[in-house]
């Protein structure tokens, strides 16, 4: 991987895409919220994640530009936020689809789940995740949805099974308060 991997320390990227907030039109809270999730998910183990945060507007060649960026920087986890609507320019879950070797289609299914039983709403959403492989090791890209109370609904779901992936995907598995590992034999 270009930059180097350290053994002690996951990287993650979280990455906003919303025209207002890159503007500095009002703060991303969606992308504080994924943050403030992880620093209680790891809670002790906090200090061995390297956060990599990016906002920037929902134009479909930077979403792919810094996507590509942020695996390329080793990054073994992409959580982004936004952009996972009907609306035109809602281009994450799109360019997500673009650039994945392997979907996942079960956090797709079961963020929508969740939060179909919170709106009704919720079946508007792409939300989607996939494996893009670097170097033999993946990077997990997961698209949540833009609202910040939905995020919340949506990782509490979904992350029991990420380190787990991400240790099946080459990486240091890192235990987290809601992590799930099978038992050794």
């Amino acid at each position: 991987m270009t930059g180097e991997y350290n053994k002690m320390s996951l990287k993650i990227g979280i990455l906003t895409a919303s025209d207002r907030a890159s503007r500095g039109e009002y703060e991303d809270i969606s992308g504080a919220n994924i943050i403030n999730f992880l620093k209680e998910e790891y809670g002790s183990n906090w200090e061995k994640v390297q956060i990599k945060y990016h906002i920037l507007p929902d134009e479909r060649l930077d979403l792919r530009n810094i996507i590509m960026y942020l695996i390329k920087e080793g990054c073994c986890l992409i959580l982004t936020t936004g952009g996972t609507g009907p609306a035109y320019r809602d281009w994450t879950t799109i360019v997500t689809k673009e650039i994945i070797h392997k979907e996942m289609p079960g956090f797709g299914e079961m963020m929508r789940k969740v939060s179909f039983e919170k709106v009704p709403t919720a079946i508007l959403s792409g939300q989607t995740a996939g494996i893009y492989y670097h170097e033999e090791k993946g990077c997990l890209i997961v698209n949540l949805p833009g609202s910040p109370k939905a995020i919340k609904e949506c990782l509490e779901v979904v992350y029991p099974a990420i380190p787990y992936c991400i240790q099946l995907m080459g990486w240091e598995y890192l235990e987290s308060r809601s992590s799930w590992k099978p038992k050794d034999k």
